[in-house]
């Protein structure tokens, strides 16, 4: 029986104290392997070795035995919607390096969620998720001038680079669902690009 990869297993696996990175890593890894966020398995996307040297990394005193368990198998995750929100961080990353692929597998794959997204990352709260963009992924955080809620303004910036129009009022101070994008995060809403342009059932 494979033993579940649980946020609280994750962090104690840590040679160090967590990290902010640690922490969302651990967070969407856990969402995933709970079925939380839409994926085939824990490993965010990756594929098993990516996956193995990212828990090596970030959780190596992880049992090895539940390390194999769950990298066996890994195949990479394929699929438009996801590898489209991976290349918008990555083509926005502040630093090189695997870390910051991982990193952009998490918020990526936390984005599959139903709940909003520093919930299915995780995190304590909004500001924990908007600290890690801003270090991680800063000319994306920075283009975020109206404080759009995070998942709403990455898919808007993939509805705009595919020149797909979302919303019909001239400006987002006039629109019907200026809330639904800038207010209080304790609501649910659309989670992927079909439904925000219009073309699926909410």
């Amino acid at each position: 029986m494979t033993a579940t990869l649980t946020y609280d297993l994750l962090l104690q696996s840590c040679h160090a104290e967590p990290d902010p990175v640690a922490h969302a890593l651990a967070g969407a890894i856990a969402s995933a392997a709970r079925g939380v966020i839409q994926a085939p398995s824990p490993a965010l996307g990756l594929d098993g070795e990516r996956f193995k040297a990212l828990l090596a990394r970030y959780f190596p005193k992880l049992d090895q035995h539940i390390c194999a368990q769950h990298c066996e198998g890994c195949r990479a995750l394929r699929s438009d919607e996801f590898d489209d929100l991976v290349i918008l961080l990555l083509d926005h990353r502040s630093h090189n390096g695997e870390e910051t692929e991982w990193l952009a597998h998490a918020i990526a794959s936390a984005c599959m969620g139903g709940d909003h997204l520093y919930q299915d990352m995780g995190l304590p709260n909004r500001q924990a998720l908007s600290d890690l963009l801003k270090e991680h992924f800063t000319r994306l955080f920075n283009k975020n001038v109206g404080n759009m809620k995070w998942k709403k303004f990455f898919y808007k910036q993939l509805c705009d680079q595919a020149e797909v129009k979302v919303c019909q009022a001239p400006s987002c101070q006039v629109c019907n669902d200026y809330l639904n994008c800038f207010g209080p995060e304790d609501e649910t809403f659309p989670t992927n690009l079909a439904v925000l342009a219009g073309r699926a059932p909410q």
